[in-house]
């Protein structure tokens, strides 16, 4: 199978190019390579996925409509997976054109590919932000997500929108995946864990949002690839819903949103005591107010994921955790202390 990822040298991009090649895929990984975070690493995770022959460096912006053309009609590709995004929940109260530019007009391009090319199945990243600050648990798929609470969150839900519009006009088959607080070895570094570890291994303080008083549904990298990667195979019917679950499936189109995570939140104070536990040192709390943009708790209904199927994320905090100092002992060398 050939398959077109943007987001290759991201988070997510990079673990699921990986298992694709592994599974004897072609894969065209397409990624800007953008400053939001240090691109050495990023450029890391590229050059190991350019030691496979099977994949195909195309090193451009979405927003570069000819570029991306160029790029798809090299790949031939029979399934995209669009996971190019600007990330992060608070650099959009900072850089919220950042997040106008690459998560819209960079999604409508790819949308404009998706239709041209007649995909089997397009499947686009979305997030557990989009449900905003429902306190309505688990969130489910079919619950109302209209009040996103960040500009980054409602930048995600309009791309499911207009999807779902494309889905409906042209027939492009179209999951939207909602992902949850995805962490492991080469995790972004604005993100919690790496944040944690760094500033434990550096003995610095570290920030610890609302108090503590917050949970989060972490989900461990390889459980996202392994639900996508059965996803793809998951291609939306119009009228044929889920077996044994309430299914999110369009009425006027293929498409559906489903989420993708573990269902078993973990206390931000728990979280902490477990990398503490795995790195053998104790962090120094600095317990601060709730930030803008942020909400108590997320929480995943699996329930459609499984019935599509067969699998459920269930990779445990201490497993997760563990894999992921090990990487950053070997990745982020410090002096000892």
């Amino acid at each position: 199978m050939r398959v077109l990822i943007t987001g290759t040298a991201g988070f997510i991009g990079f673990h699921l190019a990986r298992r694709l090649l592994a599974d004897g895929c072609d894969v065209t990984g397409i990624d800007g390579m953008t400053d939001y975070y240090d691109v050495r690493l990023k450029k890391a995770r590229h050059a190991i996925l350019k030691a496979e022959s099977r994949f195909t460096e195309c090193l451009l912006m979405l927003e570069d409509m000819p570029g991306l053309t160029q790029a798809a009609k090299a790949a031939e590709p029979a399934v995209i997976v669009h996971l190019a995004a600007q990330a992060g929940v608070r650099y959009s109260l900072e850089n919220p054109r950042a997040y106008l530019d690459s998560n819209l007009t960079g999604t409508f391009n790819v949308l404009e590919i998706a239709r041209e090319m007649h995909l089997g199945h397009l499947l686009i990243a979305s997030t557990s932000s989009i449900y905003g600050d429902n306190t309505s648990m688990p969130f489910r798929e079919t619950d109302r997500a209209d009040h996103p609470i960040t500009f980054y969150a409602a930048t995600k839900k309009s791309t499911e929108l207009m999807s779902h519009a494309y889905s409906h006009l042209w027939g492009v088959p179209t999951t939207a995946l909602r992902f949850f607080t995805v962490y492991g070895p080469w995790g972004r570094p604005d993100m919690a864990l790496f944040k944690f570890v760094e500033a434990i291994s550096e003995d610095r303080p570290v920030e610890v949002y609302n108090h503590g008083d917050m949970a989060r549904d972490f989900t461990y990298v390889d459980d996202i690839v392994e639900a996508v990667v059965r996803l793809v195979r998951a291609i939306p019917e119009r009228g044929r819903p889920a077996p044994g679950a309430d299914d999110s499936l369009s009425p006027v189109a293929p498409w559906r949103a489903v989420n993708v995570g573990c269902g078993a939140p973990v206390q931000l104070t728990a979280f902490i005591d477990e990398i503490e536990r795995v790195m053998g040192r104790k962090a120094r709390r600095e317990l601060m107010p709730m930030q803008p943009g942020d909400v108590v708790a997320t929480f995943a209904d699996w329930r459609l994921l499984e019935a599509l199927t067969g699998y459920r994320p269930s990779t445990s905090i201490a497993e997760g955790v563990g894999a992921f100092w090990s990487w950053y002992q070997e990745f982020c060398p410090r002096e000892p202390q």
